[in-house]
């Protein structure tokens, strides 16, 4: 019996220990916003170190000047004349140039590296906007996605002429985005205060960003006012707008003179047509297998896991960013050539679904184990993204030789 008693109040006094260490839900909410806090701040230093390591580099120096002269932008009115000629003798993709070349003439270096990680982490927010997830955590992972899956991550977001090429068009293609998505949810009925203003302007802009993305949104806009149809609910005045605005965006974009310039200077257009077709589906094929296949692989298991192992649907939103992944990826193949930076947009629509799929996972299961699971594998994207950043400055740092 004295055994017995002695037992009893082991396992009473294991029980108290046990209850002490245990954390009551408010002292884990709190340890997970601090978790999540540190590695936020953690990524905003990473970001701000390796773009103050960042030179200014290649057409940096170019777009510092007038262009057809060799001197120094000093006035708005040297950007116009530049952009005119630039239009003209080498491109149209005017409004990411114009933006390159307000930064490099008005803004002192730091505070041209400060707006630039600042953007990075507004793109992170607007791919959540976009998918309606409003957790801390999920914009954390975000700016690690945004450097753990990207093809060239230095040339996309951190080079001044890159990051405006690719970086700041993007959060304006999801801002144009934004509007049309909201509306493809069934249960959204709602008017969006100030959309018959905001879509023409955001629809150009949009449009005119870059060759593969502006013509794949402009799709999408037409694909939501489709479904609307579809489900006899009423489009909106704005709708049809913002879409021929963007629409207009992109033709200004591809039917510029200096395009044809550019283009002339490509080595592949010296060849026959079968073997331009053979390099333009090996450029494509190059883009899937190589600059998108970390992001696509990550996409492919969460939706599998919330498809095919927890039995959700996909969502419309889920299915338009997709459609409009897939069309800015096949739209490469109109293209002499394909980069890797090209495929930043792209990866941005990917990353929106592994957002929205990463949610889905959530609502249909929120329990210690799953969220344990997706916050490994999304510490595990955003270590890779860091691990980038880490090992860039300590080449820049002597410490990798």
């Amino acid at each position: 019996m004295e055994q017995g008693r002695i037992k009893q109040y082991r396992i009473k006094q294991n029980q108290i220990q046990r209850d002490r260490i245990r954390l009551n839900p408010a002292q884990r909410r709190g340890l997970n916003r601090f978790f999540w806090l540190i590695l936020f701040l953690v990524g905003i230093a990473c970001m701000w170190l390796t773009q103050r390591e960042v030179p200014v580099m290649m057409d940096d120096e170019w777009y510092s000047t007038v262009l057809f002269a060799e001197r120094p932008l000093t006035s708005l009115q040297d950007i116009l004349q530049a952009q005119v000629w630039h239009y003209n003798n080498w491109g149209g993709r005017t409004v990411a140039h114009t933006i390159a070349q307000l930064i490099l003439l008005y803004l002192r270096e730091p505070v041209a590296d400060a707006l630039n990680v600042a953007m990075i982490v507004l793109l992170a927010w607007m791919i959540n906007a976009v998918t309606w997830e409003r957790r801390f955590s999920f914009v954390t992972l975000t700016v690690g996605f945004l450097h753990g899956l990207n093809a060239n991550w230095k040339m996309s977001m951190y080079w001044q002429t890159g990051a405006c090429n690719y970086l700041y068009t993007t959060v304006l293609i999801l801002a144009f985005l934004w509007l049309y998505l909201r509306q493809a949810e069934a249960e959204q009925k709602r008017e969006i205060p100030g959309s018959l203003l905001l879509a023409p302007v955001l629809g150009l802009l949009s449009g005119w960003t870059n060759e593969n993305m502006g013509p794949a949104v402009w799709v999408l806009t037409l694909m939501v006012m489709l479904l609307r149809r579809r489900r006899k609910q009423a489009i909106r005045l704005w709708m049809p707008i913002g879409s021929l605005f963007c629409l207009a965006g992109s033709v200004l974009m591809i039917m510029a003179p200096g395009n044809g310039v550019r283009s002339a200077e490509v080595a592949s257009s010296q060849y026959g047509v079968l073997w331009q077709i053979f390099l333009r589906m090996y450029g494509v094929c190059k883009g899937a297998w190589e600059y998108l296949f970390p992001v696509i692989l990550v996409t492919a298991a969460l939706v599998l896991v919330n498809v095919c192992v927890l039995g959700n649907r996909l969502k419309e939103k889920d299915m338009l960013l997709l459609a409009g992944a897939l069309l800015s990826w096949g739209a490469m193949v109109l293209s002499p050539h394909y980069p890797d930076r090209a495929s930043f947009g792209t990866m941005c629509l990917l990353i929106c679904v592994i957002v929205s799929q990463a949610g889905a996972v959530l609502q249909r299961r929120d329990d210690r184990r799953c969220r344990a699971a997706l916050t490994a594998a999304g510490v595990f994207v955003w270590l890779r993204g860091m691990y980038f950043l880490g090992e860039f400055l300590a080449v820049c740092w002597g410490w990798i030789r």
